[in-house]
């Protein structure tokens, strides 16, 4: 199937893409800072150790983020990938740490957040609408 009649199959409206701008930013933040608020939430505290690393995976993030924001398909299938698997794992361990410990209960809500904001940028349809648009115009390249 050639890049136009991808283009032309989509199931989304284009009249959407202009009404998916913003939610699609607040989820590409919300993702943002689901993933670098434990890094933070240590750095306040005062806990330095892996400092180079955390920020490097925190530049690692926006770097991702801001390639779904361009266009790119292949950030977007990453994206929603790492979302849902960081979700599922991240509500499992909330879930074990819930058992003997409240905050455990806060894990898991975290991890509910990555499974619901990875799903937005899947089933939403001006998110998906606005997405499709960026991919257009980048000519289709995946």
């Amino acid at each position: 199937m050639s890049p136009q009649a991808r283009r032309d199959a989509s199931p989304f409206d284009p009249a959407l893409a202009a009404a998916g701008r913003t939610p699609t930013l607040v989820v590409l933040a919300g993702l943002f800072m689901l993933a670098t608020t434990p890094f933070l939430g240590r750095l306040l505290q005062g806990q330095t150790d892996n400092l180079a690393r955390n920020v490097l995976y925190a530049a690692a993030t926006a770097v991702l983020l801001g390639q779904v924001w361009r266009g790119s398909v292949w950030a977007w299938r990453l994206t929603v990938g790492l979302s849902v698997l960081a979700g599922l794992l991240v509500f499992v361990v909330g879930m074990l740490a819930g058992v003997s410990n409240w905050q455990g209960w806060v894990v898991s809500l975290a991890g509910l957040g990555f499974l619901l904001l990875g799903t937005c940028l899947v089933g939403v349809s001006s998110i998906r609408a606005f997405l499709d648009s960026r991919w257009s115009r980048r000519g289709g390249r995946a």
